[in-house]
């Protein structure tokens, strides 16, 4: 472009002018273009419907919830953690990101494979923060630990090559990438290329807490285990013991348990009393100070008829807190056992709303 000007000034001013003027036209005419693109991608987009984007309901908004003191046995606790926002689209997204587990990617519906453990860190690194850049100075000190060799910076540049080539394939050469992009001084996976399966599980997880509080307690379960059925170990799991990881892994880790909390009060709401018990024995054995599980079991006992039981449990929960935590079950618990001494009717199985209208 340079050789291009001078040869232009070199030529006089009328050269100089009618090169300018067909600068300005190229210009125009690439600006034309990309209108008719945009154009013609909100038209598709508004010709879909508001559901085309996933086949699934969109994430609704968490539903208000009454307070402790007068919500009844078995029912969710009002501090359930916030699921992120589902993406905006993800119907012509030709690569799949599974981050509920070790790292795997689908790309034009097949498995790719991802190479190395650090060229796969580095993808699970990405993906924590899809949609935000990640500085190459912070992924060099993730993925070397803070030990980086003096090659660290050029290693991380072949990553991200090799990850380019795998994810898109067909991707003409010298054209830009669209899916892992350079980003200031960074990289970053572009949310509009990329369908990843922790929008999924939220998305499930808030359509499933819907369901149940407006009194489905079937379709809730069905939506419980669409979403559980994502996982397969540790999110993350090639990063999870990053910094800038964590934090996201801890939240992920935080919403799984209270969607398998709220599958067992589904299963409750539906009669199914004996496999609640037997998922919330696991599930409390592994989670020994989770009151709303403990609640759950204690309550599930109790209507499958064996309400020794669940008064043990109750108290054995109270005395590891005051032994490990030094307080007092919450409000809630304590009424449930004074509400198993005294066979309160409100413990009785009632039908779901939907059955009752």
């Amino acid at each position: 472009m340079a050789n291009e000007r001078a040869t232009a000034n070199l030529a006089g001013p009328r050269s100089a002018q009618a090169w300018r003027i067909a600068e300005l036209e190229r210009e125009v005419r690439e600006l034309r273009r990309t209108n008719t693109l945009l154009r013609t991608y909100v038209a598709q987009r508004l010709d879909a419907g508001p559901h085309h984007d996933t086949g699934r309901p969109r994430t609704p908004a968490p539903p208000a919830h009454p307070q402790e003191t007068r919500r009844p046995a078995g029912e969710r606790p009002p501090h359930r953690p916030a699921p992120h926002p589902a993406p905006a689209s993800a119907s012509a997204r030709a690569v799949v990101l599974r981050c509920l587990g070790p790292i795997e990617a689908v790309v034009g519906g097949r498995p790719v494979d991802l190479g190395a453990p650090k060229q796969r860190a580095l993808l699970a690194l990405l993906a924590s923060a899809v949609g935000r850049p990640v500085a190459c100075d912070v992924l060099v000190e993730e993925l070397w630990a803070g030990s980086p060799p003096p090659a660290a910076l050029s290693s991380l540049h072949a990553y991200v090559a090799n990850l380019r080539r795998v994810l898109e394939p067909h991707r003409a050469p010298r054209t830009r990438p669209t899916v892992l992009r350079t980003s200031g001084r960074g990289y970053l996976l572009e949310r509009r290329s990329v369908d990843v399966d922790v929008d999924r599980f939220t998305e499930r997880a808030a359509l499933a807490w819907q369901l149940q509080d407006s009194g489905d307690p079937h379709g809730a379960l069905r939506a419980f285990d669409q979403a559980l059925a994502l996982w397969r170990g540790p999110a993350y799991a090639e990063a999870a013991d990053s910094a800038c990881v964590r934090p996201d892994g801890a939240r992920l880790q935080e919403l799984r348990l209270s969607a398998t909390e709220g599958r067992c009060a589904a299963l409750l709401a539906a009669g199914a009393h004996e496999i609640a018990v037997a998922d919330l024995e696991a599930f409390v054995q592994d989670h020994p100070l989770r009151e709303y599980g403990c609640e759950l079991l204690g309550l599930a006992l109790y209507r499958a008829g064996r309400q020794a039981e669940a008064l043990a449990v109750l108290r054995t929960h109270q005395r590891r807190l005051a032994r490990e935590l030094g307080i007092d079950p919450r409000p809630a618990l304590q009424r449930l056992q004074q509400q198993i001494l005294h066979h309160a009717p409100s413990l009785d199985l009632r039908p779901p709303l939907a059955a009752q209208l």
